[in-house]
């Protein structure tokens, strides 16, 4: 079938055609910005049977305005211009639409269709591994406890799970794990022993002027380790793992391809 009038496809598998090409094909003599607004005026809506097009014109390289019109309104339109132009345009369009509803056309667009969902999905897939291996972080907290050999103070622990120290005590002490003793939390005999913890003394000046001791507990890297073990099978994660966490909560529902 030879093509009369250029027509495209637009996103929704509807055949759309220039305005501008039309009145050029039907030889229309009224100038294209008063011609278009005569033929709206015929009941056409915009965004149903019709939707606005801006381009560059290549004469000009000024930008322009076009209308691309569904096949339905393209066919009133030269229906209306009783001319055997518009007689032809007419007929064109009518066979246009009976070859675009043939069983075999219907066949290769679902095809079409299927194959484009297809790399659509692989692409999509593609791009959330992509994020996934971004967002990983660098290290683990567990690379950051192994690292390093220095024993902390649990306000360190704690900003690790975006907390506070007094927080962090209390949580620690609802689990058995420590208790307080005057200003010291200590641990619970059955956590004794394992190398969890490290007393240091601090001296200080007293308001009599005397020399005192305080004394400090420090979590040694392998009583982080351990916190994070059990904090963890309690469901209390540091930060870079909630935050991991809830990425792949939100991703769950995403597209997976085998």
């Amino acid at each position: 079938m030879n093509q009369l009038i250029t027509t495209k496809e637009n996103d929704n598998g509807e055949i759309i055609v220039s305005a501008r090409e039309l009145h050029d094909f039907l030889e229309v003599g009224t100038p294209f910005r008063k011609w278009f607004p005569r033929m709206v005026d015929y009941g056409f809506i915009e965004n149903q049977d019709y939707t606005t097009d801006i381009f560059v014109h290549p004469s000009n390289k000024q930008e322009a305005k076009d209308f691309l019109l569904k096949l339905d309104m393209a066919k009133e339109i030269s229906m209306i211009q009783r001319t055997e132009k518009g007689k032809q345009a007419r007929r064109y369009f009518i066979n246009l639409e009976k070859m675009w509803n043939s069983p075999e056309m219907i066949m290769k667009r679902a095809l079409q269709i299927a194959t484009n969902r297809v790399e659509q999905l692989e692409f999509e897939n593609k791009a959330y591994q992509q994020q996934i291996a971004e967002y990983e972080p660098k290290v683990t907290y567990v690379d950051e406890i192994l690292k390093s050999t220095d024993a902390i103070l649990v306000s360190q622990i704690a900003e690790d799970y975006g907390m506070s120290a007094r927080k962090m005590n209390k949580l620690l002490n609802s689990y058995g794990i420590q208790y307080k003793m005057g200003n010291q939390w200590l641990l619970y005999s059955r956590y004794k022993g394992n190398g969890y913890t490290k007393s240091e003394t601090t001296p200080y000046t007293k308001k009599d002027g005397t020399q005192g001791v305080n004394l400090l507990t420090k979590w040694t890297q392998k009583g982080r380790l351990f916190l994070y073990e059990f904090l963890k099978s309690k469901g209390v994660l540091p930060t870079i793992e909630q935050m991991k966490m809830e990425f792949y909560l939100e991703q769950k529902d995403g597209v997976e391809i085998e």
